[in-house]
């Protein structure tokens, strides 16, 4: 008889442990779509920032997460495709990096949580209502124009800069992400006759490069944009080859070898990302989480770069750098 009984728990045992183990292989991990307007190697950086934030938060993707990437390659068009690839995937939250992609979800969705980044004016864009208050589904970060700035400080560097050509591509809905207004005020202030050349896509970059050859710049800035950043190592090999002091609105230039970069830091950005999820998914709601301005600024210079093409940092600027490659 007491074999019998010893035998039954058994079975039970393993039969609740069976359970227990299918029990836990169904159930249902939470799903993050990312949608970025750059490519997969242009954002492999800030991806990977994301996801360090998530495992510092006990998120291992795979396991108890899981992501699902979608990148437009710097074409605005795709988005309205790829949120919706996200919809049909039936995600729970959407991380979006600048305002195109955010403007694409909030399209595609008014209830599903959306986690922005980089994003210049969300008020303006009509992302949220305030940045204390977001109300709806999209809360996040967005970020600040610094092309006067950047302008500022290519001039402090080189001081013989008087006619800078700006790179930017103006956006397919919403405020720029950088406000060439801005940088123009700043070139007036400054006394730089500015170039500004609109690049939509990559049949673009020729025209502009041999524009700025027959205008005779003897400066760049390249504002931030998802379309420019896929061809950045074109812009800056044109930039080394050109012998022009560059100034860049993304560290993610001067990793390519470019000269100088004055941005937020991005990777931050991304990182700060994470807690936005990890606070969703504990049941806070979008409308209720403030947006974030970024808190880090960085001025990085190459000066292997500046060495290549016969530059001279002067010291002065060295020492307001946050960052020197040497």
């Amino acid at each position: 008889m007491a074999i019998k009984t010893v035998v039954v728990l058994l079975v039970g045992l393993v039969l609740a442990s069976v359970h227990h183990a299918e029990a836990q292989q169904t159930k249902k991990i939470p799903r993050v779509g990312v949608l970025i307007g750059d490519s997969a190697s242009s954002s492999a950086g800030r991806i990977e920032a994301f996801r360090q934030g998530l495992r510092y938060l006990g998120y291992v993707e795979g396991q108890n997460i899981g992501i699902e990437y979608r990148y437009a390659e710097g074409v605005d068009e795709r988005f309205s495709n790829l949120a919706a690839e996200l919809m049909q995937l039936k995600v729970d939250i959407i991380i979006t990096s600048g305002t195109p992609a955010t403007q694409a979800a909030k399209n595609a969705t008014r209830i599903i949580p959306i986690v922005m980044t980089n994003v210049a004016d969300p008020i303006g864009a009509g992302l949220v209502a305030s940045l204390a208050h977001p109300g709806g589904n999209i809360t996040g970060m967005s970020t600040l124009s610094l092309g006067g700035k950047q302008l500022e400080l290519l001039k402090e560097a080189f001081p013989n800069v008087s006619r800078v050509a700006a790179l930017w591509t103006p956006p397919t809905r919403g405020p720029p992400t950088n406000s060439l207004a801005e940088i123009k005020v700043a070139a007036g202030a400054l006394q730089i006759t500015l170039q500004s050349l609109e690049v939509h896509g990559p049949n673009d970059f020729e025209r502009a490069f041999s524009a700025i050859k027959k205008e005779h710049a003897n400066g760049l800035i390249v504002l931030r944009s998802p379309v420019i950043s896929v061809y950045r190592a074109k812009i800056v090999d044109f930039a080394a080859k050109s012998r022009l002091p560059a100034m860049y609105g993304s560290s993610d230039y001067v990793d390519a070898g470019g000269l100088m970069s004055y941005a937020a830091n991005f990777t931050d950005l991304y990182r700060r990302a994470a807690v936005y999820v990890d606070k969703i998914l504990k049941g806070a709601q979008p409308a209720d989480l403030p947006v974030e301005q970024p808190m880090k600024f960085e001025f990085i210079v190459n000066l292997q770069a500046a060495k290549q093409i016969g530059l001279t940092i002067p010291p002065n600027v060295l020492a307001r750098a946050d960052k020197v490659i040497k």
